[in-house]
């Protein structure tokens, strides 16, 4: 049912129209009491009884208030925000069906960057050192000094500030002495103090083929034995089956030095410092000494109970590891030639090294240990010689036997060991300290290592898998060089020239080869240096030229 309508009578109509308000009945309407939507209406007001006259006058002042939406209702004023243009479609472009569209944004070229935005510098410097001042404006007192509190910095000092230099270095000369001497410890890799114009870098290029390659049949493929050592005469001395021969570089002729008892073979060798003198170990404990010169023995020092796998001399001092895990000096010079035994290997002493100087012997075993021993040498029996039979340092770091011992020239704190299959790892001591310095993971077990004279760096050869020569920088440990099969069989011996250039390898596919892995540093001119790397030709069947 729809409601009821009002009579047009009573209905009076607003000359002002405003929206959204109620319709305002007439003075004389009543109020029906049987409606109850219909109550009765106040008065109109007398501005509208006003405007309904048709006497009243428009002035400029309600004109200027119409035109800015200002309508007065009991006396409080509203502006009401009125648009007054409408939006107009832009027309759209005629274009052929074969041009294609362009955008409003391509008309007008961008410069901006996409990845820079734009700013502008003096409001970033601004922004700034707001940013850094500890008491800005826009920061509370009671805040900035919670936050001086909580980091520790008074406000009234700078963060960053100018101080006193550090105290000099101490003038005192033995620490002076004691820095130049760790110093090479914690040198960058690079060339070693002996004046080489070369840096240590992976661009330098080392030949993967062979110097010079010799035939040498009969060689052993045991891992225990030492069967080549290269003199300061520039002789390499190789030990086949049961016979030893000199091969001269400079000449290239082919001696046979010494011969062992028939059914038997030379388990070790190794030149004496002045190359005058090859000392030969046997599986039967005996050490013989040879002249080289006349190719005769001069004696036979016996003792040992088992194999002799390793020998290091040290001026008149020739030192044996057995297999029993003993190591004895024998003094040449003297008839009763074992002036003293060190015990510290429970398996078969593979390798043996005397320090250049004398002052330490290191020595690795079949029971991965390495043992590094005072070199004073004390009498058989004595107190004395019983205190310096213990080792100084005693390192159980490999687990694989160790054969590779190698001291650096250079530093004469440094000392190299390798370890065999299950380890492949070679360590670098602090003999003074006792300290491991480096440690290197390689893929093969390590039979050898030599040191560099002229680079920080060191050599290894390794065995299966990859029967391979390695170079390493130190003290960085990087891999400079490596030559992949370098041998049919592991690499089992090694030995270095006089000149630090060449360096000569052995293996059990019967083959001696050299290979030019350093370069000595240039001789200043007006000095006649003769080449001691000349491999000549030889003129045998036995270490024959391939």
């Amino acid at each position: 049912m729809a409601p009821p309508k009002t009579p047009s009578r009573h209905r009076s109509r607003s000359e002002t129209k405003t929206p959204l308000t109620a319709s305002m009945f007439g003075v004389n309407a009543t109020a029906d009491a049987s409606n109850p939507f219909i109550v009765p209406s106040r008065q109109s007001s007398p501005i509208k009884r006003t405007t309904a006259s048709s006497s009243f006058q428009v002035n400029q002042n309600l004109q200027r208030q119409a035109s800015c939406g200002l309508i007065r209702k009991g006396g409080v004023e509203s502006r009401l925000e009125v648009v007054t243009r409408d939006y107009i479609p832009p027309k759209p472009e005629k274009r052929s069906r074969s041009q294609p569209s362009v955008s409003l944004r391509a008309k007008t070229p961008d410069t901006r960057d996409r990845f820079i935005t734009t700013r502008d510098p003096a409001d970033e410097v601004a922004a700034t050192l707001d940013l850094m001042c500890l008491n800005p404006q826009s920061a509370s007192p009671g805040h900035t000094a919670r936050l001086a509190a909580a980091t520790g910095v008074p406000l009234n000092r700078r963060i960053l500030a100018y101080h006193e230099p550090p105290p000099a270095a101490s003038s005192d000369p033995l620490m002076a002495q004691a820095r130049e001497l760790v110093r090479p410890l914690y040198a960058r890799a690079g060339p070693a103090p002996s004046g080489s114009t070369g840096s240590t870098g992976k661009d330098r290029k080392i030949s993967t083929f062979p110097h010079k390659i010799l035939d040498a049949p009969g060689m052993l493929d045991d891992f225990y034995l030492n069967l080549i050592s290269w003199s300061s005469q520039n002789v390499v001395a190789i030990a086949l089956g049961n016979s030893a021969y000199i091969w001269k570089a400079d000449t290239g002729e082919v001696v046979l030095v010494a011969e062992g008892p028939e059914g038997s073979y030379i388990a070790s060798l190794d030149f004496s410092n002045d190359g005058q003198f090859l000392g030969v170990g046997y599986p039967s404990g005996a050490v013989e000494l040879w002249d080289v010169e006349t190719q005769s023995k001069l004696r036979t020092m016996s003792g040992h109970s088992a194999q002799i796998g390793c020998l290091s001399w040290h001026g008149h001092i020739l030192s044996s590891g057995c297999q029993d895990g003993s190591i004895w000096h024998h003094d040449v010079r003297i008839a009763r030639h074992k002036v003293m035994e060190l015990l510290g290997h429970q398996g078969e002493v593979c390798g043996l090294r005397w320090r250049p100087d004398g002052e330490l012997l290191a020595s690795g075993g079949n029971d991965n240990v390495l043992n590094i021993w005072d070199g004073r040498v004390g009498d058989v029996g004595t107190a004395s010689g019983s205190a310096r039979s213990a080792a100084r340092w005693t390192k159980r770091n490999h687990t694989a036997a160790v054969k590779a011992v190698a001291w650096c020239p250079w530093q004469p704190a440094l000392l190299a060991s390798g370890g065999g299959t299950s380890d492949a790892t070679v360590h670098i001591w602090n003999t003074t300290t006792g300290a491991r310095l480096h440690s290197l993971v390689t893929p093969a077990q390590i039979s050898s290592i030599q040191w560099s004279p002229h680079r920080k760096e060191f050599l290894t050869t390794h065995g299966y898998p990859t029967n391979a020569i390695m170079v390493h920088s130190y003290p960085s440990m990087e891999k400079v060089a490596e030559i992949r099969d370098a041998h049919d069989s592991r690499v089992l011996f090694s030995a270095l020239a006089p000149n630090g250039e060449l360096i000569a390898t052995a293996a059990g596919d019967e083959n001696l080869k050299f290979w030019k892995i350093w370069e000595a540093p240039k001789v200043k001119k007006g000095k006649d240096a003769k080449d001691s790397t000349t491999l000549g030709r030889t003129h045998s069947g036995i270490l024959s030229i391939r």
